[in-house]
């Protein structure tokens, strides 16, 4: 959809907000800010209309206005400046009857619109003069083609519009989309489509089609420097234009190859990759087989045959293998060439954390890692939490206590080429997935969980909230401790809880009670109490972010174990923890030692 991905449902009533969060949830993307004092259960709020939607304009985000069209106009009228970068803003009458793209029509919001009328069962009100006449706009070409001088698509249009019908020259590609163009072999316009890199002349318009295919291979540890050149140089010797280009293609041997990733990234590609068995039955196709490649990968070529095989039967080989110190390099063509579709991609593992459950307390690197995620995988409720962000992902719910399940489950979803999200609450490295995660990898001798590539996102853990909901008791040196006997032998606890009391440290008590195991928090609670004065605040926290939520500050000598469970974080402050009343309401903190930096000009900060 370019622009207009992750775009902004705006509402201003409660009606409103009621259609917006339907349409991003059919939509499966996108976020719903509503006002705040007239909306609720959206995903963010706001108070001062008008700025909220200047910010959100200049930040380039699409915005979808449940709104009249007046409103929207008015306010970003002094915001207007370039269309060629402007994001798309669309209204959609209350009643989901009319949706009327305003701004951004050939940046996405033409398209957008007529995915949100059949949500609706709405018109989409198309007024941009290309797509209402000849159902197709030259500056939006489909998803792959480039336009080579999108400045000369205005004047294109403009020509049509007057009754003037370029001719259409087809060097390269599949222009199906281009059918219902008029057309005449004598017009003084032209529209090119070619896949060679050329100056076009005042009155053409070049389209660059998705047909190209660029195979490489290379030596282990290849610098991104050599490859860069490599590649570079053969597309420009072969006089080839970049905007053609659809993918980067290897063996999969190559799959965590760092050059071939980046050279992908680089040109804007994706980077796709063949088992050795698939490129050797390209080797008839090849220019340049090896019996030397044959015995090192099982292929009798790699840069030819990925690049051949990314083409597909209707391919050509129109650059044989080029060669740098340690990197081959080979260009494939096809009329049109789906780089989602061939090969296999390298695949991606995002640990992320919800935070305590709620969207509020979800960061955005989270919501983006599973955004791009294909396959959810966690605990069943921990799925559930993420509410609509859900949608459209294939789900892998596990039972509570599966850890080592879903870690293995979903490393081999990703070792498959799939984007995986594995999802834990809280911080997915506090007592969480993470750390299982690395230590599967670090025991395993599978060579396909050692190519997925991995990153982790934090989350709110449930002591940063539990904290932040009592005011700051973790002010000072602190520490995390699970009373879970699951896993941790309880002596090695008991240890632990010793070292933690006798240092005074404040501590954050996780897992601290089940319905058959007591005697952990009894034996903590006595331990610090031998250590800490009897009135040491301390933080119950239960039910963080939910309905249900409840926070308690309580003496340590009065701190009932009976009413502590699974779903309770416990914060222990330490000898220095006070407690104070503030606005009706308890509040506790951990000073750091501030009051002994008063000097003669008062109290002085550091960090």
């Amino acid at each position: 959809m370019g622009l207009a991905s992750n775009p902004v449902l705006l509402a201003l009533t409660a009606d409103g907000a009621q259609l917006a969060a339907r349409i991003r949830n059919e939509l499966g993307a996108g976020k719903v800010h509503g006002l705040a004092g007239r909306t609720s259960d959206c995903d963010e709020t706001f108070t001062e209309t008008d700025t909220h939607l200047r910010g959100l304009f200049r930040d380039g985000r699409p915005v979808i206005g449940i709104c009249a069209t007046g409103i929207l106009i008015r306010t970003l009228a002094q915001e207007l400046s370039d269309k060629r970068t402007e994001p798309p803003v669309i209204a959609v009458s209350p009643d989901g009857a009319s949706i009327v793209p305003l701004l951004g029509g050939h940046h996405g919001a033409n398209k957008l619109a007529g995915r949100i009328a059949k949500i609706t069962g709405g018109t989409a009100a198309i007024t941009t003069a290309g797509e209402t006449l000849f159902g197709i706009a030259l500056d939006e070409p489909p998803p792959g083609w480039t336009v080579g001088n999108p400045d000369a698509a205005k004047s294109v249009m403009a020509a049509l519009l007057d009754g003037a019908a370029p001719c259409l020259v087809i060097e390269a590609g599949s222009a199906d989309w281009l059918n219902d163009l008029p057309l005449d072999a004598d017009g003084q316009w032209m529209v090119r489509v070619t896949d060679h890199a050329i100056e076009a002349n005042p009155r053409e318009l070049l389209l660059h089609p998705p047909t190209l295919a660029v195979g490489v291979g290379c030596e282990r540890g290849c610098s991104k420097a050599e490859l860069h050149e490599l590649v570079a140089r053969t597309i420009s010797d072969a006089g080839l234009a970049p905007e053609s280009v659809t993918a980067v293609v290897s063996i999969d041997v190559k799959v965590d190859e760092p050059a071939v990733h980046d050279i992908a990234q680089h040109w804007g590609v994706p980077a796709r990759f063949f088992t050795a068995e698939q490129l050797e039955w390209e080797t008839p196709r090849l220019a340049n087989p090896s019996a030397i490649v044959f015995r090192e990968v099982g292929a009798h070529g790699v840069a030819e045959a990925a690049a051949l095989a990314a083409a597909g039967p209707e391919g050509v080989l129109i650059v044989p293998k080029q060669k740098s110190a340690r990197a081959t390099c080979a260009v494939a063509r096809a009329p049109n060439i789906d780089p989602q579709a061939v090969g296999m991609a390298r695949g991606h593992l995002s640990i992320v954390g919800t935070g305590p459950g709620d969207q509020a307390h979800r960061i955005p690197a989270t919501d983006a890692a599973v955004a791009a995620a294909s396959d959810l995988v966690g605990y069943a409720l921990y799925l559930d939490l993420l509410g609509p962000a859900a949608t459209g992902k294939t789900r892998h719910d596990f039972n509570l206590g599966a850890e080592e399940d879903r870690c293995r489950h979903a490393l081999d979803l990703a070792a498959e080429g799939r984007n995986v999200a594995l999802v834990s609450s809280g911080d997915p490295g506090v007592f969480a997935m993470a750390a299982l995660v690395f230590e599967l990898l670090d025991r395993a001798d599978d060579p396909r969980w050692q190519r997925i590539a991995i990153d982790v996102h934090p989350g709110v853990s449930a002591m940063q909230l539990a904290a932040a909901r009592a005011g700051a008791p973790l002010g000072h040196d602190f520490c995390a401790i699970s009373l879970s006997d699951l896993l941790t032998p309880r002596e090695t606890i008991d240890k632990r809880l010793r070292a933690v009391a006798e240092a005074d440290f404040v501590v954050a008590l996780y897992n601290p009670a089940s319905k058959i195991r007591r005697r952990q928090i009894e034996t903590a609670r006595d331990m610090l109490l031998r250590h800490r004065p009897a009135d040491t605040p301390v933080v119950v926290a239960r039910n963080l972010a939910r309905e249900s939520e409840s926070i308690e500050i309580v003496a340590l000598a009065d701190l009932r174990v009976e009413t502590i469970d699974m779903l309770t974080v416990l914060i222990i402050g330490n000898a220095q923890s006070r407690a104070l009343m503030h606005d009706g309401r308890a509040w506790t903190y951990t000073p750091r030692g501030y009051e002994k930096k008063s000097g003669p000009a008062g109290m002085r900060y550091s960090r």
